[in-house]
């Protein structure tokens, strides 16, 4: 075991599957000799050569249309699109041609590509670096959404998606790249995609979180406890294909939840969970199920932006709300 960040976690994962697989490639702008924009790439061009791991003009659609080639020539590719404001001009390429080919090909080829992509407010970014856009993503049929929220799902979660044969988005959260240390395993392991994990136990209300707001989630989870009430926090770890069954088995023991995303509200990843919930667990339910999200505006300028996030206290008011229904 080695004590790693998040963005040590991601980097060993690339590190791990780069000498296990020879047709793995990294690629992105400035993820070689710089090591990438958050030096989440720092040391491999070096480790293994520039025609495993090299630079890119500055051109996300480029980027897409070479991961799309490669993968359907028989490479793993792995695309770094720097932030995640970035992917618009590559929408095309993922949601378009990597996301359809197995279903277009009838299943001759495949795209087993990793778009790794940061993301996520609370560092005082420019524009177009910290929206939150997994909700564009879960609707697009053939491509999965991951966001880990600790260094151990990350390393695992990624070896896991670059070993997918179907494109994978990866969204790794600005604000927990540097956030905590954990224990993290040197050697090769995985996490399972689609499989949520329950990291607290509870009777009172299932709170539903990923990325940086399963911390929000605990703490508020934390603060919850010294009122007597005993809230479940899952994180979800994969957003597509989503664990309804873990989310069912929560609900029908508390039979009260709140999701909690950083993304606006309306049409997101809380709405849809929402949505199977209700049609899977409705009658488990004593009181609606509420979302706690960031308001339906753009991403406001850095002077505003806490105000503007989700936090303990808009949690706990959640709570409070569905306790008392």
């Amino acid at each position: 075991m080695a004590q790693m960040n998040m963005k040590e976690a991601i980097r060993d994962a690339m590190r791990v599957e780069l000498k296990r697989d020879p047709n793995v490639v990294v690629f992105g702008e400035d993820v070689g000799h710089v090591g990438g924009v958050f030096r989440a790439t720092e040391g491999l061009q070096k480790e293994f050569g520039d025609e495993r791991v090299f630079d890119t003009p500055l051109a996300e659609s480029a980027i897409g249309g070479m991961a799309v080639g490669l993968g359907v020539t028989g490479f793993r590719p792995v695309a770094e699109i720097q932030f995640v404001g970035f992917i618009y001009e590559a929408l095309d390429q993922m949601c378009v041609q990597a996301a359809r080919l197995r279903y277009r090909s009838g299943g001759r080829y495949n795209a087993p590509i990793v778009f790794r992509t940061p993301f996520g407010g609370g560092v005082k970014a420019a524009e177009l670096h910290t929206d939150s856009l997994e909700g564009l993503m879960i609707q697009t049929p053939g491509i999965k959404v991951v966001i880990p929220s600790n260094p151990y799902d990350a390393k695992g979660l990624l070896i896991s998606a670059i070993r997918d044969n179907d494109p994978v988005f990866f969204m790794e959260h600005l604000n927990l790249y540097h956030a905590f240390r954990d224990e993290v395993p040197e050697d090769d392991y995985t996490v399972e995609l689609g499989k949520a994990n329950v990291v607290r136990e509870g009777k009172d209300v299932t709170i539903l979180a990923y990325g940086l707001m399963v911390h929000t989630a605990m703490k508020a989870a934390a603060e919850l406890e010294k009122e007597g009430v005993q809230a479940e926090v899952i994180d979800l770890r994969t957003l597509m294909p989503l664990d309804i069954d873990t989310i069912v088995e929560s609900v029908k023991k508390t039979n009260r939840v709140i999701v909690v995303q950083e993304a606006q509200k309306t049409s997101g990843v809380a709405a849809e969970v929402i949505a199977q919930i209700n049609e899977k667990a409705i009658l488990h339910l004593e009181a609606p199920v509420l979302r706690i999200a960031g308001p339906d505006t753009v991403y406001p300028f850095a002077q505003i932006e806490d105000q503007w996030l989700p936090n303990p206290a808009r949690i706990i008011a959640g709570v409070n709300k569905v306790l008392n229904f």
